[in-house]
């Protein structure tokens, strides 16, 4: 690229290059996120069960609270990555601006809201008197982080969206062992310092998210995007709208997403003999199937980008050879990591499914649930592909419409009406993300996404 953008050549050269560029950064970096994960939950284990109850279901409200992040994140990737396709280095930088800016005012709003309705939300629980205080302080600290966990998610698509990933993976690693180690020494304590308990928990979060947004901060000062720092803040009502435009479905597709597994806990729990156990086997096979997830949504990431700035750049043909190519990369992957999965689906649910009738279940879910993971990958992938190109709405309608009318619709007739049990269930899971898979495909390969403009 010339002098006036320093952004990384995503535009020409190998693709198979571009696409190794983009994804091995983006795969350590959700590998960091789930390990800060498991490490709250492993923390909390060490407190009791009902504070490890009140770690998971604040947890909950946390994810619920940065879908908004997310959402913006996807709308900025898709502009700024045209934007920095196209040389556009001003465009580049007032979206940057808009973004923050839009981030940081909704976190607020949202800041604002959870305090003012703690009590209330933490009522949703169900929880005995004196586990809903500890909930409650739990939560109010998590709000707090609220708003530089929005910066530091805008900061990574920005820099996502100008190829720069290891200043996304620099930032992450940080305050993943920020977080980490901050779990540990506030909970336990170390010498002299005899630790805070429960508290740590949620003060370790707080305290990694802001010094990632200063670690942000400096990267920004480091990077392409130095100059973001340097224009006018003031809204632009336009601009701010088209990011709208581009994440509110991206914000009902996580929506609607948590929404249907609720759905399906909900259907099994209409089950009238193995209820709890079949909503244990699907909480274990959920949480095993995360880290298959892990490569698959970091080429989802990688692809937005690759197709944004291929398409600015003017190179429509170059942009959809890239998506089938990582797609199928998806698929490969996946498969070879499904295959062992169904073949020792025993040795790996043992860890997390002690009670045989529940082991038994988790396998019989996961050898199942293995047959989709190939149309799970070319789905996600493609998906990525369509938000990168701005075709959000196109994504959304492919997967809201699989998962309302065909997954929820067909786990209630097989596993109720029919009587198949949780069998049912995880078939029907199989069966949407086939049809799911083959939609996506179809809309990728139309086309149409060639022409939207973000």
């Amino acid at each position: 690229m010339t002098e006036q953008n320093n952004a990384v050549n995503l535009t020409t050269g190998s693709i198979w290059r571009n696409i190794w560029h983009m994804s091995w950064p983006m795969l350590l970096v959700m590998f960091f996120n789930f390990l800060v994960g498991l490490t709250d939950i492993y923390v909390a284990g060490f407190l009791g069960p009902d504070v490890q109850a009140v770690v998971g279901f604040v947890g909950q409200l946390f994810f619920f609270n940065i879908i908004v992040a997310n959402a913006i994140s996807i709308g900025t990737v898709a502009i700024v990555s045209r934007a920095v396709g196209a040389g556009d280095l001003e465009n580049s930088l007032s979206t940057a601006r808009q973004s923050l800016l839009f981030a940081v005012g909704c976190a607020l709003a949202l800041t604002a809201a959870c305090l003012l309705f703690q009590e209330q939300i933490i009522s949703l629980a169900g929880f005995s008197a004196d586990l809903r205080q500890t909930a409650v302080d739990f939560f109010v600290i998590f709000t707090f982080s609220l708003a530089p966990n929005y910066i530091v998610i805008i900061a990574n698509a920005i820099f996502r969206a100008g190829g720069e990933v290891k200043l996304m993976l620099i930032t992450m690693f940080f305050v993943s062992l920020i977080n980490i180690a901050l779990n540990f020494f506030l909970v336990f304590g170390i010498f002299s310092f005899h630790g805070i308990g429960y508290k740590g928990i949620a003060l370790a979060t707080a305290a990694a998210m802001s010094a990632g947004t200063i670690i942000c901060v400096v990267l920004f000062r480091k990077s392409m995007w130095r100059d973001v720092f340097s224009g006018y803040w003031n809204v632009s009502a336009a601009l701010v709208r088209r990011i709208f435009i581009l994440s509110w479905p991206a914000a009902l597709i996580q929506i609607s997403w948590t929404a249907g597994n609720i759905f399906l806990y909900n259907i099994l729990s209409r089950l009238q003999e193995g209820s709890v156990t079949a909503m244990a086997a699907l909480t274990n096979g959920l949480r095993i199937e995360a880290f298959i997830y892990l490569p698959v949504f970091a080429l989802n990431m990688a692809a937005a980008v690759l197709t944004g700035q291929n398409l600015g750049a003017g190179e429509p043909e170059r942009a959809e050879k890239i998506g089938w190519k990582i797609s199928l990369s998806g698929v490969a992957f996946v498969s070879l990591i499904a295959l062992p999965v169904f073949i020792w689906a025993g040795e790996i649910s043992s860890p997390v499914a002690k009670e045989q009738h529940v082991l038994d279940e988790t396998i019989r879910y996961l050898r199942i649930t293995m047959l989709s993971e190939p149309f799970m990958a070319i789905s996600v992938v493609l998906g990525g592909c369509l938000m990168g190109a701005g075709d959000t709405k196109g994504a959304m309608l492919v997967i809201v419409s699989t998962l309302w009318i065909i997954r929820l619709p067909l786990a209630y007739l097989l596993a109720v009406v029919a009587g198949y049990g949780a069998a049912g269930v995880w078939w029907a899971m199989v069966a949407s993300m086939f049809f799911q898979g083959g939609a996506m495909t179809m809309r990728f390969r139309k086309g149409r996404w060639k022409n939207v403009a973000p």
